[in-house]
């Protein structure tokens, strides 16, 4: 029974995607100061001026805080070594880390919103004029922000086009507070606090529940989004000499690292080496995938999956 083992990972080429990292984890950085720094201002006269608006705007920032925090630690964490107990290194701390970012976030909107109901019935005044000055310089700050993240394009990767967003939806709620502030200032109508902060409230825990899913979906070994296993399938059925596969498996480390591992069934003339070879390039080519492991098996030493089943997405 002829068997190979081929294993193609273009680690070069990602190593070169991080060759670069020192501008975005400068920029990150900027960001995070600017962010945590102006969180802690808005959350200190949120509670002083008895504005929950402002005190769940601080926790959407919050919310940006810790995914800047979460994209500079990948900066970092991804050029730390291999060792021999983390052969695949420390990029699922990153995951750990959003998925409890993600629980503390949703808890303390649900926090805010359970408080916001209750001023319904029992209301209480809020310093208007402090609720608009804050959130005002609460949205200069995230464009700020934003400006930063935003420039220097070329070296820009998923991480800060991702902490980038984050800013963004939080000049959102920072427009939202401002809009409380002038409902107050002019009619008095202090239910509009509880009201856009029940508002802002939703929108974490959006954040949050986005944040939760897509960190437990890689430590459940789930197919990264964007990846078909049943395309990968027929890409790999269209390379010359295989004849059949089994045993496909799509999956990530992390947010942007995904892999595959595949055993194929050679036709009798194929050089198992040179199948594998070119089963990985056209991954790389076709899907964008860089870390690919292939099992090359003689037609007499597989154990063959029907063509339907794999056709059928989350068979394979």
């Amino acid at each position: 029974m002829a068997r190979e083992h081929a294993h193609h990972d273009h680690g070069s080429d990602h190593g070169h995607e991080h060759g670069h990292a020192g501008a975005p984890a400068r920029r990150l950085l900027i960001a995070l100061v600017l962010t945590a720094t102006f969180l802690v201002v808005e959350a200190v006269v949120g509670f002083f001026s008895h504005s929950l608006a402002l005190l769940s705007d601080a926790g959407h920032m919050l919310t940006d805080a810790g995914a800047l925090l979460l994209a500079l630690v990948a900066q970092r964490v991804a050029d730390r070594p291999r060792t021999e107990f983390h052969t695949f290194g420390f990029r699922r701390a990153e995951i750990l880390a959003a998925l409890l970012n993600g629980i503390v976030l949703g808890a303390s909107a649900v926090w805010v919103i359970v408080e916001a109901i209750r001023r319904f019935s029992q209301p209480q005044a809020v310093a208007g004029g402090w609720l608009m000055a804050t959130a005002s310089a609460g949205l200069v700050i995230n464009l700020v922000a934003a400006w930063v993240l935003g420039s220097g394009t070329k070296e820009s990767n998923a991480n800060v086009q991702a902490a980038f967003a984050h800013v963004i939806a939080d000049a959102a709620g920072s427009v939202a507070a401002m809009i409380a502030g002038v409902l107050v200032l002019a009619f008095g109508w202090y239910i509009a606090d509880p009201i856009v902060s029940i508002v802002i409230s939703v929108m974490i825990l959006w954040g949050a529940y986005r944040l939760v899913r897509g960190s437990l979906g890689v430590l459940m070994e789930t197919t990264p989004a964007g990846f078909d296993t049943a395309k990968i399938a027929d890409t790999i059925r269209s390379v010359s000499g295989v004849t059949e596969l089994h045993d496909l498996h799509v999956w990530s480390i992390s947010e942007g690292f995904p892999l595959v591992t595949v055993h194929v069934v050679l036709d009798g003339a194929a050089h198992g080496a040179d199948v594998a070879r070119r089963v990985s390039e056209q991954i790389r080519s076709v899907h964008g995938i860089e870390h690919v492991t292939v099992q090359p098996e003689a037609p007499e030493a597989s154990r063959l999956v029907p063509a339907e089943r794999l056709r059928r997405k989350g068979d394979v």
